[in-house]
């Protein structure tokens, strides 16, 4: 019995060496996958009509968490709840720099009572903007909540479009001047994909500049045709009474523009991001915004990454 034992454990340690390990690399492909997220917003619509269903068929689209941009009305704790129920990760909130100036307090202890562990600048108004009369007091408001957040035990994120892409006097981006002056234990990246490649960089060189200060990466897709005209935001609110977007630009599910989003989650990977977030601030192709999201995910699927 020995000897046979002793034989079939030979022969299987020859069937590993003839396959190059192949018996290994199914598991080891799947533990290199970042797990995926969406920007609720991106379905703002469906989650004001119904909070939870929304989340049910977010994750049964295989999304493994999600990113908040306000709660409806819905009690923190309550959410916390339904996340644990439907089996989402409360990754991060999108909150108005406004609402954290007026009381990050309050901020902290909701988003701590969903569960989350990233709250994030998602968008500041033009006088905060680089070259704008308040950046220098924005940086320093920045590095105020990140403090405050590093002693609850969150992390402070900031998500770009591409104003911040604007340089200063001394030649530096803005966004760059902004994570050289608040240090990485206060604030982290939250780059928008879209908004990099559209200010003209690369978005998977840029994201490795910020490796290891890259937790959470938005992948976003977008056509251009022509010159933009107009305000291409689609921001929380705050957009309105802006002109509205131009034809010419479009934001696009995943697959369905300009990005080169395998090249982005390859370097996501090399940055050590832990997460990946899809967002699409409006609907395009005919589509409405639930299906936007699943045209995303499919993509995801179909080139591995899911």
């Amino acid at each position: 019995m020995k000897k046979i034992s002793s034989l079939l454990m030979a022969v299987a340690a020859m069937f590993m060496v003839s396959c190059g390990g192949n018996a290994q690399k199914p598991a080891e492909a799947a533990a290199e996958k970042l797990p995926v997220g969406v920007q609720l917003y991106s379905v703002r619509g469906d989650m004001e009509a119904d909070f939870k269903g929304t989340l049910q068929k977010v994750k049964a689209m295989g999304y493994d968490g999600v990113e908040f941009a306000g709660l409806f009305n819905n009690d923190p704790a309550q959410v916390n709840a339904w996340c644990k129920e439907i089996g989402l990760e409360p990754i991060s909130a999108h909150v108005p720099l406004a609402d954290m100036l007026a009381d990050i307090d309050k901020v902290i202890a909701d988003y701590k009572a969903v569960g989350c562990t990233y709250i994030v600048v998602p968008y500041v108004t033009e006088e905060r903007r680089p070259g704008g009369e308040l950046f220098l007091q924005m940086v320093e408001e920045i590095r105020a909540i990140g403090q405050k957040c590093k002693e609850a035990g969150l992390t402070l994120l900031y998500h770009n479009h591409d104003f911040e892409f604007k340089k200063l006097e001394s030649g530096e981006y803005g966004l760059d001047y902004l994570y050289s002056n608040v240090p990485a234990d206060l604030l982290q990246t939250e780059l928008d994909e879209c908004w990099v490649k559209y200010s003209g960089l690369n978005p998977a060189e840029y994201l490795l500049k910020y490796s290891g200060r890259s937790p959470v990466v938005h992948l976003k897709d977008y056509n251009l045709e022509g010159e933009m005209e107009g305000d291409p935001y689609a921001l929380i609110g705050l957009n309105e009474g802006e002109e509205k977007k131009s034809s010419a630009f479009e934001f696009r599910p995943l697959g369905k523009g300009l990005q080169d989003v395998p090249s982005i989650i390859e370097a996501a990977h090399q940055a050590g991001s832990k997460w990946l977030i899809v967002e699409q601030d409006e609907p395009s192709m005919g589509l409405e915004p639930m299906q936007c999201i699943q045209t995303s995910m499919e993509y995801l699927k179909s080139i591995g990454a899911k």
